[in-house]
């Protein structure tokens, strides 16, 4: 009798201890990082993919696209994740070929911290001019010219700019680029550049926050950051001369005169048209051609299936444009070529 109760209770222990190991590698973890510009859409989608497939859920680091693209590069990661696409020389560098997946595109907006919160209009030369320290005050005739209905203060301009190796810098600096001579040739576009003034802020996050703090603060986020930080942000002039609010509609107008190369590497920044928005930008997974682990290869293309087509409704409900039906279809079948 006395064996066959400890034979019941090992049994016992056996089956937990197997319904527990059960468990655990049903709940297969996939591990991302990288850019803060995508990081609420994301969020919304490995969420609500866990209701699609329970067995696996999603860790994603939001540390910048600099982190992203050198975490993927390093296999550090099952996916990395960017706002800026990997250069020639940093893909010659990675052990295998990476594809570029774009998912979604948003607007950055130039945010701002002034008394009553006043709607601002600036073009490229103007927001340019701040960032590099060459417009200092409020009420400088080249932002009050712009702005001839409201009330402009007697002001510092405190600028607030990225600390980190950022995807948003990327499309910022991207759009100074293209719309000022000056800054091309002083300062250029990158991930992380030289900043001739300012403050910095690490992520989306620490530049909105920066801004929501400091009276007088201009910096650049990700439209949804302004918005749930419920900081002011101006209208900016774009390739057709026209003051344009970004927005869904606006980003969407820019993103369908994009012209999207095999490799999908691409900029939309001051984009043709009346209603584009011109400080607008793709944000791309990066995800290795050929995946080491096939467990993990598998549930990856899976959600990438599903994000391509599923996810990109969800999109809209958080101010990002989903990827055009054209460009939804190409991505699709580039996943195709992800081999397990």
């Amino acid at each position: 009798m006395k064996l066959t109760k400890t034979f019941g209770n090992l049994l016992t222990a056996s089956l937990l201890l197997g319904a527990l190991a059960g468990s655990a590698s049903a709940q297969l973890l996939i591990n991302g990082a990288g850019a803060t510009f995508p990081y609420p859409i994301y969020s919304k989608w490995f969420n609500e993919y866990t209701k699609v497939d329970p067995s696996v859920r999603f860790n994603y680091q939001s540390i910048g696209s600099g982190g992203g693209q050198t975490q993927i590069s390093a296999e550090t990661v099952d996916f990395g994740a960017s706002d800026a696409p990997m250069s020639d020389e940093n893909l010659a560098k990675v052990p295998g070929k990476i594809l570029h997946l774009p998912t979604v595109a948003g607007a950055v907006v130039v945010t701002y911290n002034l008394p009553g919160n006043p709607k601002l209009k600036l073009d490229g030369p103007t927001i340019a001019g701040i960032y590099m320290g060459k417009i200092k005050k409020w009420n400088d005739p080249q932002i009050a010219g712009q702005n001839p209905d409201v009330q402009l203060p007697d002001q510092d301009v405190v600028v607030v700019h990225r600390s980190d190796g950022s995807g948003t810098t990327h499309i910022f600096t991207d759009y100074l680029n293209t719309i000022s001579y000056d800054w091309h040739a002083s300062v250029g576009c990158n991930m992380s550049v030289n900043w001739p003034a300012g403050l910095g802020g690490k992520g989306n996050e620490g530049v909105a926050g920066q801004v929501k703090q400091l009276s007088g603060a201009i910096g650049y986020v990700e439209l949804i950051y302004a918005l749930q930080n419920n900081l002011s942000y101006a209208d900016v002039k774009n390739a057709g001369g026209n003051y344009i609010t970004p927005s869904l509609d606006s980003v969407t107008a820019a993103m369908g005169t994009a012209k999207v190369p095999d490799d999908f590497r691409f900029s939309m920044v001051n984009a043709p048209g009346a209603n584009s928005y011109p400080i607008s930008g793709a944000t791309w997974l990066l995800v290795y051609a050929k995946q080491k682990d096939a467990a993990k290869g598998k549930k990856l293309v899976e959600f990438l299936n599903w994000a391509m087509s599923e996810g990109q409704k969800i999109a809209p409900s958080l101010n990002y444009a989903s990827l055009p039906q054209n460009l939804q279809k190409r991505v699709l079948q580039r996943i195709k070529e992800i081999q397990y």
